[in-house]
């Protein structure tokens, strides 16, 4: 089985929810006519940007905004939506949620961002997620979600590959000048898990940061089938295989090699 994907690199308005929410619907609509992906991706806090100590005023309430808007999108086109992160705001606090929908219009899927960074003290402005990352499924596959800085913590990619994710998607907003690790890191995942890894990462400048954009699709033997510029905003696209998951894992049986009461 293949499935086709289209990621959005993405350059953020910030601080402008409904001017991003314009250019997303306009690239959905001029994806869709050119092709026919099964699956579209876009960035990590894609409304806002890291506009974090404006998040108090520019977050949503409980996906208000982004879920009917991405659940419109999925439905008037029948393609399945990564729907990146966005600044949410439940339970007291603010979050970095990202919502996952089907083709159907459904939303399936929603996970909070576990990791804060550290270095932009987004432990002021943002609460961890409180629940464990999922399994959820597109198409009748096993598929895993993180976001940006969760990249660096190979257990919870690990956690989704033993609970059959074949696929990890990775939404982001990762530096340029830590760029080299935005790519070792996702080659890990995808080889030490034996999974294809698709991430979407924004471009651009914020506060004096530059975003290093290099979106990529890797195969479950560390190959770079597809991979964005590190300056401009474009559509990465190529599909998956799935049989060659199946067919690596067999090759090389590194779950089935696994001695976790040793770890």
């Amino acid at each position: 089985m293949k499935l086709n994907y289209a990621i959005y690199q993405m350059d953020i308005i910030a601080g402008k929810p409904s001017e991003n929410r314009k250019k997303v619907k306009d690239w959905v609509e001029k994806t869709m006519a050119a092709s026919s992906p099964d699956i579209l991706v876009l960035p990590e806090m894609w409304t806002t940007g890291y506009t974090l100590s404006a998040l108090e005023e520019l977050a949503e309430n409980e996906g208000q905004d982004t879920v009917p808007f991405l659940t419109d999108l999925a439905e008037r086109f029948s393609v399945n939506i990564i729907g990146g992160s966005v600044a949410n705001k439940k339970n007291g606090g603010i979050f970095n949620s990202s919502f996952v929908v089907n083709r159907m219009g459904e939303m399936i899927y929603e996970y909070d961002k576990i990791h804060l960074v550290p270095m932009l003290d987004e432990h002021l402005y943002l609460e961890g997620g409180k629940e464990k990352a999922s399994v959820f499924e597109l198409d009748g596959i096993k598929m895993g979600l993180i976001i940006c800085y969760d990249l660096r913590f190979p257990e919870l990619s690990r956690a989704l590959a033993l609970k059959g994710a074949e696929v990890l998607h990775v939404v982001a907003e990762w530096p340029s000048a830590r760029r080299e690790h935005w790519c070792a890191l996702q080659k890990a995942r995808a080889i030490e898990n034996q999974m294809f890894v698709v991430s979407c990462n924004r471009v651009g400048c914020y506060d004096n940061v530059e975003f290093a954009g290099m979106s990529m699709i890797i195969d479950p033997w560390g190959n770079e089938l597809s991979i964005g510029s590190d300056q401009n905003e474009e559509t990465v696209v190529n599909n998956v295989s799935l049989e060659l998951t199946a067919k690596v894992r067999k090759d090389v049986p590194v779950f089935s090699s696994r001695v976790p009461e040793l770890y």
